[in-house]
């Protein structure tokens, strides 16, 4: 089996309704989406550290970081993967330029 989004999801909806004494991700979620948002923003900035370092390996290790915190972030704002993806496709009919466009308008 791979390893999936949709699997690293699962285990995050799995987790949240652990004990924080056991889970990290129940853990996050009980501190709230800011903090899972602080948490995000920082490995993010760390994922951009390590792209601009050209460090392979630690953007590779910083990308797995940001998906699953990215999860943690979405179930504590209480928006499922689903609808994300929807928006995604919803915008793949028209080039990213176009949908940037409609944006700023």
């Amino acid at each position: 089996m791979t390893f999936s989004l949709d699997e690293l999801n699962r285990r995050v909806q799995q987790r949240a309704s652990a004990s924080p004494d056991e889970s990290y991700t129940a853990r996050l979620l009980r501190d709230g989406p800011d903090r899972c948002a602080r948490k995000f923003g920082e490995e993010a900035v760390e994922l951009i550290v390590s792209a601009v370092s050209r460090d392979r390996e630690g953007l590779t290790g910083e990308a797995a970081d940001v998906l699953y915190h990215l999860l943690v972030l979405l179930k504590a704002a209480d928006i499922t993967l689903d609808e994300v993806m929807a928006e995604l496709e919803r915008r793949t009919g028209q080039s990213g330029l176009e949908e940037k466009a409609a944006r700023t308008r």
